[in-house]
């Protein structure tokens, strides 16, 4: 009974979805568009079981295997995770999941603040190659700093105690900014800030902050298709890709949580992060007629800024961690 409304979704939304198909005489564009619903069938198993977005798949299929613009990779990754991490999310929330709700409810207003400010105001400047090495830098980062780290991030259990008003105060924070200079621009990215902050600020256990992750990234892409939408600015290409892969998304992301909930989540984040740094070299090699000095040196630098943010989140956590074991050991000398 708990899944019921769980099922329910995926009824309607496959409903909704054959009806579609079937009255708007687009079989033929699905079928057309196959290529990416298998590429979506990795994409929504890395969204339910990794603090990534399933666009961290689609975008680099569309952009570097397809060589399609990276506009249409961004507003394909807010329209597909739309469908995946909405779907991962309502069988996260019918599973009784941890999820650190105090932080969640604060970055859940801070991205419907952030996100249309972002795609109204900083996306539109942001040019092609830009939005390439952003992405590319981004998740580069993230993937070195868990080949690095791996054993002690999947060794956390439970949170570093804190107060509300941290939780409020960095939630809203990671909500606004993550979605309008990230996740506006690339389509992915608020999902991974709040990931970090919760697993190295927090010391927070993985079961605790990928659900947290896939919830607000779930919320933001809801957001930012639906801004999209509203000020017609949705890329040429967008809707066919996403007819062809949604149908594998709605069950995918919800399949890769459950199975990651059963053999780890240590093999799949080895596996992600070394494909995250794949992807930078593969951008670097695919871009190298656009790339100058520059250019290579600012894609360099900015896996770099990332790693030093990373570092820097990191201090503080080992900080908070050390006087949350002061606090505790003085609370059991009193009672004593």
């Amino acid at each position: 009974m708990r899944l019921l409304p769980f099922f329910t979704w995926l009824g309607l939304f496959y409903s909704g979805w054959l009806l579609l198909v079937l009255s708007g005489g687009y079989v033929e564009t699905v079928l057309l568009h196959w290529p990416m619903a298998v590429a979506m069938a990795a994409g929504s198993y890395v969204a339910g079981s990794t603090p990534m977005g399933g666009g961290t798949v689609g975008f680099p299929v569309l952009v570097l295997m397809m060589d399609l613009p990276a506009t249409l990779g961004r507003d394909f990754s807010f329209a597909i995770q739309s469908v995946g991490m909405t779907s991962a999310a309502i069988f996260i929330l019918c599973r009784r999941q941890p999820v650190e709700w105090p932080m969640l409810r604060a970055a859940l207003p801070g991205a419907l603040i952030g996100t249309p400010l972002g795609i109204l105001f900083i996306a539109p400047l942001a040019s092609e190659l830009f939005i390439k090495l952003l992405f590319a830098a981004m998740w580069c980062s993230f993937g070195l700093l868990h080949l690095r780290r791996i054993n002690e991030i999947t060794a956390y259990e439970g949170m570093t105690p804190h107060d509300t008003a941290f939780d409020h105060k960095v939630g809203f924070s990671v909500g606004v900014l993550g979605s309008m200079l990230f996740a506006s621009i690339t389509g992915v990215g608020v999902d991974m800030m709040i990931y970090m902050v919760l697993v190295l600020w927090c010391h927070a256990d993985l079961k605790i902050a990928i659900p947290t992750s896939v919830i607000l990234m779930a919320f933001t892409s809801l957001v930012g298709i639906t801004t999209k939408v509203f000020l017609g600015s949705v890329q040429p290409g967008t809707f066919e890709n996403w007819l062809a892969a949604a149908p594998v998304v709605a069950l995918g992301a919800p399949i890769g949580a459950l199975v990651v909930s059963k053999i780890g989540r240590r093999p799949t984040l080895i596996v992600v992060s070394l494909l995250c740094v794949a992807q930078f070299a593969w951008t670097l090699v695919h871009e190298r007629s656009a790339l100058n000095l520059w250019n290579a040196s600012a894609a360099l630098l900015g896996v770099g800024i990332f790693l030093l943010l990373f570092q820097d989140m990191y201090r503080h956590g080992q900080r908070l961690a050390r006087r949350g074991q002061k606090s505790t050991i003085s609370n059991q000398q009193k009672t004593e």
